[in-house]
């Protein structure tokens, strides 16, 4: 009789299966393992033990219970990527005979854009810390982040060996371990420089440590400690954004943005966003639109005219 794999079990080879043959982030990771774990939990409260035990109907119910809890559509589609792909593993892996998931329609997602600021806030937020080391290590920090549009991870994981003051550009290892190369312009390279060659051996306490960024301590920056210092300085700046605040992530938008708005390439965008898919960066010509839109409602002609009825 051929051995029957439980489902707590098949979660735990998918994990590794990811960890290792895919090399996805611990993040991600472990947003998958919560994912599995509640989706566990509820097919083993119905009895399903194995994983030839689970059923389409299962997998539905599943989504239905947490739309009944009130997680949101992104949220529940996120799961059902989960779902997905242990279920597309076990079938590689011959440990199912058919998807139980694979005809299960995604919730639908309202795509919201993403916030963007504008290039003169950008301008008073590099402006904003102080003529010191930390000010200067601070400034060098988000004129790169607007520069190369890194995600926060890429950018304080960063090692100093893997930005090319020289050459211009910095090698950025993403998702996935995937590398790719991202120019920067001048400005963030003579920012960069001096910060690399008169203030970061002020912060070095172990001729060793690889990261570009240190803290006062001689560690690696925190992506939570860039957070705060960005925050900070938003709010002398007196920068805002209405969702959510100023956050390293709406730096990365930005620069996505400001590219699109200045009508870069959207492959080349893409390319130094590090997107898989190109879809995923189209949502920056749909952003630029609603600026472009936003702008033109200042027209001194609209400005004059009443509103239609």
């Amino acid at each position: 009789m051929a051995r029957r794999l439980r489902l707590d079990e098949a979660v735990d080879l998918f994990l590794d299966h990811i960890k290792v043959e895919r090399g996805l982030a611990r993040l991600t990771i472990d947003a998958y393992g919560r994912d599995l774990t509640r989706f566990v939990a509820h097919v083993t409260g119905r009895g399903r033990e194995d994983v030839d035990d689970v059923t389409p109907t299962d997998v539905a119910d599943f989504l239905i219970a947490l739309s009944t809890e009130g997680l949101g559509a992104r949220s529940r589609a996120r799961t059902l990527v989960a779902v997905r792909g242990l279920c597309k593993h076990l079938v590689g892996e011959r440990w199912l005979d058919a998807d139980p998931s694979e005809l299960i329609d995604a919730p639908r997602t309202a795509r919201r854009l993403p916030g963007v600021l504008g290039e003169d806030a950008i301008a008073r937020l590099i402006a904003q810390p102080p003529d010191t080391a930390r000010g200067r290590r601070d400034a060098a920090m988000i004129e790169l982040a607007y520069a190369s549009g890194l995600r926060v991870s890429e950018l304080v994981t960063l090692p100093l060996a893997d930005a090319n003051l020289h050459a211009g550009f910095v090698r950025v290892t993403g998702k996935g371990n995937k590398t790719r190369l991202v120019p920067i312009y001048t400005a963030a390279l003579v920012r960069l420089t001096r910060y690399v060659e008169d203030d970061r051996p002020v912060f070095v306490r172990d001729p060793k440590e690889r990261a570009l960024f240190l803290t006062g301590r001689g560690r690696p920056m925190t992506r939570q400690g860039f957070w705060k210092l960005l925050r900070d300085y938003a709010r002398r700046a007196d920068v805002r954004l209405p969702a959510g605040g100023v956050s390293p992530h709406k730096l990365r938008h930005s620069f996505a943005t400001h590219l699109v708005e200045h009508d870069a390439d959207l492959r080349a965008v893409q390319a130094m966003l590090g997107h898989a898919d190109i879809a995923t960066t189209q949502i920056y010509t749909h952003v630029g639109q609603a600026r472009m839109i936003q702008q033109a409602r200042k027209h001194p002609r609209a400005l004059k005219q009443p509103r239609p009825r």
